[in-house]
């Protein structure tokens, strides 16, 4: 994780800050009715930060409320046209992101003004379809080399402006070249990253894609924030992100669920048990252990770190804490009586 702490609304992202999870919205920025729906759901369900495309001045005019009302920190997601980035710093954006390549010497010097004068950082937001076209000649292509050059031309040109409340993001939709870009990055400099896997689709594929693009940089320590990119609700993106965080043990105060993949030792009704604790503890932030294993005779001692397990027999289940049987059971007795222990830990 990078050594720079930078302020984004009332959190830090970077200096060994807990990662951030991102998501952004996909109502029409000017909808205000919509988009102020979809920014509660994504804050009810964990959003750290929230980022809204602004395509003109009429979105900046309904952004106002946005900014004013909203408690997650905004950010605002601006192309090329740099007078709605610093309009967007004067209105209270908690950042903006902006590719200082697309504008002239002039217009960097004033939003670079406007950003330091409303303490308001800028991402430099870097992908394939923006690399300058001397760095793309150079490199073959947008190669993760190309990326971290042309994130680290961009950062130089505000560097060299007087302004370093920077974040960087360089995304490509192949997960190979965007994990060797960040790595590339992370050597470089000390500026926190926003990682992530950018168009990586739709459904479980894109859900696999991302995991395992933003799963290997954090666990190599990059990255200092993140957005799962799926195509559909944004709320989902949040829900991926953390669990993400909470698979590489970033995240701790969650319930997790381990369960075997059974087999001809199974005799219960393993995984209607596994969706049903799953339900129960989907709004939980616990850090707890729960085991529900298939074999008697190896589930307890596999899942010996359980605060609570089950694990059943052909007539009969066990139940066990941390490894150690405290009760066996017919097996519907069991499977109820586990719930109801579950239960009980999680009030």
């Amino acid at each position: 994780m990078s050594a720079k702490k930078v302020k984004i609304g009332n959190i830090f992202i970077g200096g060994g800050e807990p990662i951030a999870v991102q998501s952004m919205t996909n109502t029409d920025t000017a909808d205000y009715a919509a988009t102020t729906a979809q920014l509660a759901a994504l804050r009810e369900a964990g959003c750290d930060i929230a980022r809204l495309a602004v395509r003109n001045f009429a979105d900046v005019e309904v952004c106002k409320k946005y900014v004013e009302e909203c408690a997650m920190p905004l950010v605002a997601d601006i192309q090329f046209d740099c007078r709605l980035a610093i309009a967007c710093a004067d209105i209270g954006f908690a950042k903006v992101r902006y590719n200082p390549g697309n504008t002239t010497a002039s217009g960097l010097k004033e939003l670079v003004a406007a950003c330091r004068a409303n303490s308001c950082p800028i991402r430099i937001g870097i992908n394939g379809g923006s690399l300058e076209k001397d760095i793309k000649e150079k490199h073959g292509g947008a190669t993760a080399d190309a990326l971290a050059e042309s994130a680290m031309r961009s950062v130089h040109a505000l560097e060299n402006a007087n302004f370093f409340d920077i974040v960087i993001s360089v995304k490509s939709s192949d997960v190979a070249t965007c994990v060797n870009a960040y790595e590339i990055l992370a050597k470089s400099c000390d500026y926190p990253l926003h990682i992530g896997i950018t168009e990586s689709g739709w459904g479980e594929d894109a859900v696999i894609k991302s995991s395992a693009g933003i799963g290997a940089m954090l666990l190599r320590g990059v990255g200092d924030t993140l957005r799962v990119s799926l195509t559909g609700d944004p709320v989902r993106e949040v829900e991926v992100g953390k669990s993400i965080l909470s698979a590489v043990g970033l995240n701790k105060n969650f319930v997790e669920i381990i369960s075997c993949p059974t087999c001809a030792r199974c005799f219960y009704d393993l995984e209607t048990l596994v969706v049903k604790c799953k339900a129960m503890t989907k709004n939980v932030r616990k850090p707890l252990k729960i085991a529900v294993m298939g074999c008697a005779v190896n589930g307890p001692g596999e899942a010996a770190d359980a605060d609570i397990g089950i694990a059943g027999g052909k007539d009969k289940a066990v139940l066990f804490k941390k490894g150690v049987i405290v009760e066996t059971l017919p097996t519907k007795e069991a499977e109820e009586k586990f719930t109801t222990m579950l239960g009980e830990l999680i009030k």
